[in-house]
């Protein structure tokens, strides 16, 4: 939905997220993008990667696109559109962008590959990065 406000989906999700001590998990495109299209349907149809999501993420995915820019929400991201699209930001449970992610990294040939995607969830989670992990 190009009218949504970006800043307000994502000051919910973080709500939720900290809630469910979860991380938030966005993706920034827009819906003429082949590429944005394409990884929305392959997160919602791949069983391992929908489960990851739920597991771990709040996820929503925030427009960009000339309707609408969401310009408040690109700033508090730290500007991902500069990378291209479909563009993950990852925050933590109170809000703070600990890694943008070029979806360029998550393909393979003209698709998502499932081992990229899967590392990438399961690297940028809550347990992933916490520092008890590794104690």
């Amino acid at each position: 939905d190009t009218s949504l406000d970006g800043m307000n989906q994502i000051e919910q999700a973080m709500q939720l997220a900290k809630k469910q001590g979860k991380h938030t998990l966005i993706k920034v495109g827009y819906n003429q993008c082949p590429w944005c299209v394409m990884l929305n349907k392959y997160v919602q149809e791949d069983t391992t990667i929908d489960s990851l999501l739920k597991a771990d993420y709040v996820f929503i995915k925030v427009n960009y696109s000339k309707e609408n820019r969401n310009k408040e929400a690109m700033e508090y991201l730290d500007f991902p559109q500069r990378i291209g699209f479909p563009v993950l930001v990852v925050l933590d449970e109170n809000g703070k962008r600990i890694h943008t992610q070029n979806s360029l990294y998550l393909e393979k040939g003209k698709g998502y590959d499932h081992k990229r995607v899967v590392d990438f969830l399961k690297g940028w989670n809550k347990k992933a990065i916490s520092k008890e992990t590794y104690k």
